[in-house]
């Protein structure tokens, strides 16, 4: 295990030196916030898809193809057709748009107010994921290493919350080609192949497993209109994705380098299904399906090469729970305390690390009350959806939209999804099905009984 610990202290010393290096880089809000919008195809490519590739989408996907099969890839097909779709449908506008972030456009379409309400909905949504993610850095090493769920969510979340500080949108972007890299070995390179060369190879598990551990479908078709909802629509609007979007030095470079980080997200999670599937047939009596990858790991891998996947595992993680501590403390700095309680302190730096650290400080408390990465995801992405989808996609493209109507949409949205997931369970998909009706129907139809606001200049 020495090696496997030294292969952790090396990329965790790594993750704090180049935070230490963007720290250097970040002298400027547009530095710290969006890495100064110079980004070119290579950088952006790795950030974009360290992004959205975290604990939920790497080790829920796991978890998922051992209850499922390969039809456990929907849960990141959905989030790689999201970037797709957003980077070629979207792209002209985006990189046009001189904002920081997604509810920006709220109030450049409707008004002040609806930028505070959509604020605290995207708060409350990229907070959500950062827990998550800091929950998965608890469940990988309690399991691999032994390490307690409190020590190991604390120093884990704790080397997040430094270099997040230290240098912002700068320091993400280095530590996210480094996470990339790591990961895209990891999973492609050494998981992959000895899991299922363990299992026998492919032949054996369809002869062994159950048959529709091969079926796309096997998840259900309800669970996968339900993904498609929470993750195809949540890909298209979250603050996390957007503000590495606006990082992007050309409209060039968000088309066709989002559309390869689409694709690739695609085959991580087809990678990471077949991986459950596999530790499904080697460790069939696992109590916690959630600790699958973990499991595995530790079982199949020798010492070495399993300290560099759990330094894969923890890379995905870490870049999604910093990507969303980052994207938070953004909004909630841009759009409620500069824009409500400091105005024309929006050019202060030290207001963002601060910011920037308090939350991070939340985000460790939150990480004891949640035990369920696929549960924290589904609140995140529930409310997100629910509450923004409508209204953000009604700025955009709907000229008939109205102040009142984008409200009634938020308002109504948000209070669906809560009260059905304290009914039905967080696990249902019923908040999501009818919060995003609600919401539609409410926008729709206040929108037309009202006066319709001014059309978005998307050069702003």
């Amino acid at each position: 295990m020495y090696l496997d610990y030294a292969t952790i202290l090396a990329y965790a010393l790594a993750m704090a030196g180049l935070g230490w290096w963007g720290m250097r880089q970040a002298r400027t809000r547009d530095d710290f916030l969006l890495a100064g919008r110079r980004l070119g195809p290579t950088l952006y490519l790795g950030t974009l898809s360290a992004v959205v590739l975290g604990g939920a989408s790497t080790l829920g996907s796991v978890r998922l193809g051992y209850q499922y099969g390969i039809s456990g890839l929907w849960l990141v097909f959905m989030l790689g057709l999201g970037i797709m779709t957003l980077s070629l449908a979207f792209a002209p506008q985006i990189a046009r748009m001189r904002v920081f972030t997604v509810t920006q456009i709220l109030e450049q379409r409707y008004q002040a107010s609806s930028r505070l309400m959509g604020g605290v909905v995207m708060i409350g949504y990229d907070l959500m994921v950062a827990v998550t993610a800091t929950i998965a850095i608890g469940s990988v090493t309690e399991v691999m290493f032994g390490i307690p769920r409190i020590p190991a969510i604390l120093s884990g979340g704790g080397l997040v919350i430094f270099y997040s500080v230290i240098g912002g949108m700068w320091s993400l972007t280095l530590t996210d080609i480094v996470q990339f890299v790591i990961m895209t070995v990891g999973i492609f390179g050494v998981l992959l192949p000895t899991s299922v060369n363990g299992a026998g190879g492919l032949e054996t598990m369809r002869a062994s497993l159950p048959a529709d551990f091969f079926e796309l479908g096997a998840i259900g078709l309800d669970t996968i209109g339900a993904y498609f909802l929470l993750y195809f629509f949540g890909a298209l609007i979250g603050q996390d994705i957007w503000q590495r979007l606006f990082t992007a030095r050309s409209e060039r470079v968000v088309r066709y380098a989002g559309l390869a980080s689409g694709v690739y997200c695609i085959f991580y999670g087809a990678a990471c299904a077949l991986i459950g599937a596999a530790a499904r047939l080697l460790l069939p009596e696992l109590e916690v399906a959630e600790n699958a990858f973990a499991e595995l790991t530790r079982s199949v891998l020798p010492s070495g090469l399993r300290g560099l996947v759990a330094a894969a595992a923890l890379a995905a993680i870490m870049s999604t729970a910093s990507a969303c501590l980052l994207a938070a403390a953004t909004v909630l700095k841009e759009d409620v305390y500069s824009r409500f309680l400091r105005r024309g302190g929006d050019r202060h730096l030290a207001d963002s690390r601060w910011i920037t650290l308090a939350l991070g400080l939340v985000m460790l408390l939150l990480s004891y009350l949640v035990n369920d990465v696929i549960a924290g995801l589904s609140i995140a992405y529930n409310l997100l959806v629910s509450g923004l989808l409508v209204p953000i996609l009604g700025a955009l493209l709907w000229r008939r939209a109205s102040v009142q109507g984008a409200m009634a949409g938020m308002l109504l949205g948000c209070l669906t999804v809560v009260a059905l997931m304290i009914f039905d369970g967080l696990a249902a998909n019923t908040p999501i099905y009818y919060g995003l009706a609600a919401n539609f129907l409410s926008f729709v139809g206040v929108s037309l009984m009202t006066p319709a606001a001014p059309s978005l200049s998307v050069g702003e």
